[in-house]
């Protein structure tokens, strides 16, 4: 009987040990996949009409690969690593720089990608094209307004449309690697579009003509990908 109850202890414990082995494991996992490395949806010569292919790869494996490397070394150890990046961005003015930095660095390539499409350019459909037009009057006014805030935000930067608590979208320009989500911003919003204009991003094909990049922007514009941004 003794036997027995030691037997029944021994397996429960190793039952346990398992279990708790796999919890781990599994809670190890869904955190590295919480801000995994993004693949590039496309080939690095696929938006040619806009950014030449050098410019692309050195873009994504040099520039994102290194704010992604960084961001996470900011935050290992810390309880950062269990937050999305929506909820840091929140909080952000409470961190240090380099988790200001490297967060939106990752996060900003990470949608700036997936909004460029091989198949994009034209004109917004839906109601994506209505809220356009009713906050900015047409979508050539529009277009005017966000080209405005790339071509004059001086040094680097990104120029965003995003969606305010109203859902009435808004135009803004972000020094460095900060967005809209953050709360250092006087205006924050859910950005649904955003522009690089970083000088990597653009100058071995257009040198000091920020402004021919921003034009080819256009030519490669997911709209359906900026649609599904707005609808959530």
């Amino acid at each position: 009987m003794k036997k027995t109850s030691f037997l029944l202890v021994v397996i429960t414990i190793m039952f346990t040990s398992t279990l708790s082995s796999q919890t781990l494991s599994l809670s190890s996992q869904n955190e590295k996949a919480l801000h995994a490395f993004p693949e590039l949806p496309y080939a690095y010569d696929a938006l040619k009409q806009a950014i030449d292919s050098e410019t692309m790869n050195i873009h994504y494996n040099k520039h994102f690969r290194g704010y992604h490397s960084k961001f996470l070394k900011a935050i290992e150890g810390s309880p950062l690593e269990k937050q999305s990046l929506e909820d840091i961005f929140a909080n952000v003015s409470k961190y240090p720089e380099a988790v200001r930095n490297n967060a939106g660095g990752f996060y900003n390539h990470a949608m700036f990608w997936t909004i460029m499409s091989p198949d994009g350019g034209g004109e917004p459909t839906g109601k994506l094209a209505e809220a356009i037009n009713k906050s900015f009057g047409s979508f050539e006014a529009f277009k005017t307004a966000f080209e405005k805030a790339a071509a004059s935000r001086f040094g680097s930067g990104w120029a965003w449309l995003s969606v305010d608590e109203g859902g009435k979208l808004f135009i803004s320009s972000t020094a460095n690697q900060d967005n809209p989500l953050m709360d250092v911003n006087e205006k924050q919003g859910h950005p649904i579009l955003c522009l690089d204009v970083w000088e990597h991003a653009y100058y071995l094909r257009y040198q000091n003509q920020r402004t021919s990049y921003i034009g080819n922007f256009w030519k490669v514009v997911n709209w359906d990908e900026v649609a599904n941004r707005m609808k959530k």
